[in-house]
């Protein structure tokens, strides 16, 4: 099993937010498999199901951002699963805006989220990362406060696509392995 972990913060305040994109890819899959039902479950929203034949479970921690690795080492030690099968799905300031990029392991970019799931489970997890940008000049706060902010009107008319890519890349790393998935996914660029 593969365990798909979309980072994000609960509750209406911050769906739509950049720190949320983990959220909304788990979710985009859920929608396209159908009939997904996530019940709560390992500190988190969680669901199993079947991806071209193969079983994924589907979580998205309900603990905060910074507390995801509460969420994510009891998913994984309650199915015996190595964190090499275990995928990351997140924001990424570092990245520009629309890019995704798939990576095994490495170090957490700032991401408290990841922070947390690697001093629970260690870092040898697969990461699809998703690029939102840095925030411009003229933005009044520090990088924290981007990340928790809505996209701007021209990043919320391709967002869409950009979710849709990811959870492409998802069904790469499940249905062909990581490595197929990252020389797919990472040659492509933001449109």
């Amino acid at each position: 099993m593969i365990l798909v972990v979309g980072l994000g913060n609960p509750g209406p305040r911050y769906a739509e937010t950049r720190h949320n994109v983990g959220f909304r890819v788990v979710d985009r899959l859920a929608t396209r498999v159908g009939n997904v039902v996530f019940r709560e479950r390992f500190r988190g929203e969680f669901a199993t199901v079947e991806l071209h034949g193969e079983t994924v479970g589907l979580l998205k921690p309900l603990t905060y951002m910074n507390e995801s690795g509460r969420s994510v080492q009891p998913a994984a030690q309650f199915f015996k699963i190595p964190p090499r099968s275990i995928l990351l799905v997140h924001d990424e300031l570092d990245l520009p805006f629309g890019d995704v990029r798939l990576k095994v392991g490495g170090g957490d970019a700032g991401n408290r989220g990841v922070r947390s799931v690697c001093q629970a489970i260690g870092s040898d997890t697969m990461r699809l990362r998703i690029g939102i940008g840095r925030p411009p000049p003229e933005f009044p706060g520090s990088p924290a406060d981007f990340v928790l902010q809505a996209f701007a009107p021209a990043e919320r008319a391709v967002i869409d696509s950009v979710i849709d890519r990811a959870a492409d890349a998802v069904t790469l790393v499940v249905t062909r392995g990581i490595e197929v998935a990252m020389n797919a996914t990472n040659q492509r660029r933001a449109r």
